[in-house]
C-alpha cells in the first residue's frame, strides 16, 4: 500500500522510536510505504546526542533533510548545521556521524529508486 492519506494531524501524538541504539536520538515515522520502504520522519537530537559510533552514514535510498529546529555538527566535515537549513543525498552519498550540543529535529523524506 503506498503512503496513506493523511489531512493535518498533530505529530505528537505518534510516539517516539528509538534510532540505532543512541542515547537521545529517537524518530516519529509520520508516513510510510510499506510495500517501497519510502517514508516520513522526524528525528531528534536531545541536547547533547552524539552518533559517532554509527560512524559516517550512506543508504540505497534518496534522502532529503530539513532542519526545523536546533542544530547538527557533522564530525567528517567539521561543519555545524542549523534551523531552515536542507540536504539532499543521492543513494550513496556519505554523511555523518552527527553530534548535537543543543539538540535538534529534522523532517526526513526517504525514497527508493524506482526499476
Amino acid at each position: 500500500m503506498p503512503k496513506p492519506e493523511l489531512e493535518f494531524f498533530d505529530p505528537t501524538s505518534i510516539p517516539h522510536q528509538p534510532v540505532g541504539g543512541i542515547s537521545g536520538l529517537s524518530e516519529q515515522i509520520l508516513a510510510r510505504d510499506e510495500e517501497t520502504g519510502d517514508y516520513t520522519r522526524m528525528l531528534h537530537f536531545e541536547p547533547g546526542t552524539d552518533t559517532s559510533v554509527m560512524g559516517p552514514q550512506s543508504h540505497d535510498f534518496w534522502e532529503e533533510v530539513w532542519i526545523i529546529r536546533g542544530s547538527i555538527h557533522d564530525l567528517t566535515l567539521g561543519q555545524t548545521f542549523t534551523a531552515g537549513m536542507y540536504a539532499c543525498r543521492p543513494p550513496g552519498m556519505p554523511h555523518g556521524p552527527w553530534r548535537s550540543v543543543d539538540g535538534c529535529t529534522t523532517i526526513e523524506f526517504r525514497r527508493h529508486e524506482r526499476p
